[in-house]
């Protein structure tokens, strides 16, 4: 069964399990799924979720969704490639347009396998943390998380080393700017994405975006800020979004009027994965 033939029953069955873990007072409700949607729109590699809970699964789970996602795309972009390689055809719009469609041959050179990294030192009585690797296993997602017993403070030295450059960090603890300022060079320069809760609407976490934004203008070219609010809640109520732009690769893919550019390098690659599906298939047959 493919991702796009998920069954409601199943979603249904994740949607139960993980009602075990929500706890109202930590408002993550909304969070939860937005993570995993942004999982799927940045398709990041290494993920760092501070504050276990809730959140959890939704992460695991959606690093397993594009895990399988991108095996099925590189290979409808190796099959629909293969007949241009075949007839010596220069790649052209039809090709960009057609399924899986508008996608980066470079992408796909690499084999993509997400981990999740989960800091929590379980402290909190009111956290759902403990019962998390027991939803993980009833889904087959244990083997993407790592568990880290400790507090912000004391995890980075615990942390794998194959964790770094974390491509996208949850951070749902107290202590969002003990991470700004003592692990932000974790954070991958090209573009990584760091997610704080709760920052907005209280006199400490408007000190703490305070001194964000005076770090943003005192290093131009460092990140990018964005505060999402949500204003019907008392608190527990916003999302701050950062994402570190110091060693962004310039990437373009259109020439003016939006027009792909199908250069040598993405001819390349593209034949590239061609050439690696028909072998993997000769050998197979």
């Amino acid at each position: 069964m493919t991702l796009r033939a998920r069954t409601p029953g199943r979603d249904r069955e994740f949607r139960d399990a993980v009602e075990r873990l929500r706890v109202p007072g930590m408002g993550t409700e909304a969070v939860a799924p937005l993570l995993a949607n942004l999982v799927h729109l940045l398709r990041p590699r290494r993920v760092l979720e501070v504050g276990m809970g809730y959140t959890t699964p939704f992460l695991a789970r959606a690093l397993s969704e594009v895990e399988e996602l991108i095996a099925e795309e590189a290979a409808g972009l190796a099959r629909k490639t293969a007949p241009y390689v075949h007839e010596g055809r220069a790649l052209d719009d039809a090709w960009v347009d057609a399924e899986p469609a508008l996608l980066v041959p470079s992408s796909y050179r690499e084999l993509y396998q997400p981990r999740l990294v989960a800091v929590d030192d379980l402290s909190m009585p009111d956290s759902s943390a403990g019962r998390v690797s027991e939803v993980l296993g009833a889904f087959g997602l244990e083997d993407l998380v790592t568990i880290v017993n400790a507090d912000l403070r004391s995890c980075v030295p615990l942390l794998p080393e194959d964790l770094m450059p974390v491509d996208l960090a949850w951070v749902d603890a107290w202590d969002c700017l003990y991470f700004f300022e003592e692990c932000w060079d974790l954070v991958n320069p090209d573009g990584g994405v760091v997610a704080l809760h709760y920052l907005m609407t209280y006199p400490e976490g408007e000190a703490v975006l305070d001194y964000i934004a005076e770090s943003g203008r005192l290093r131009p070219g460092e990140f990018e800020f964005l505060n999402l609010l949500e204003d019907h809640k008392l608190r527990q109520n916003s999302l701050t979004l950062l994402r570190r732009t110091s060693g962004c690769t310039p990437r373009r893919y259109s020439d003016v009027g939006l027009r792909p550019l199908l250069d040598a390098r993405v001819r390349e690659d593209a034949y590239f994965l061609a050439q690696t599906l028909n072998e993997a298939e000769e050998n197979h047959g």
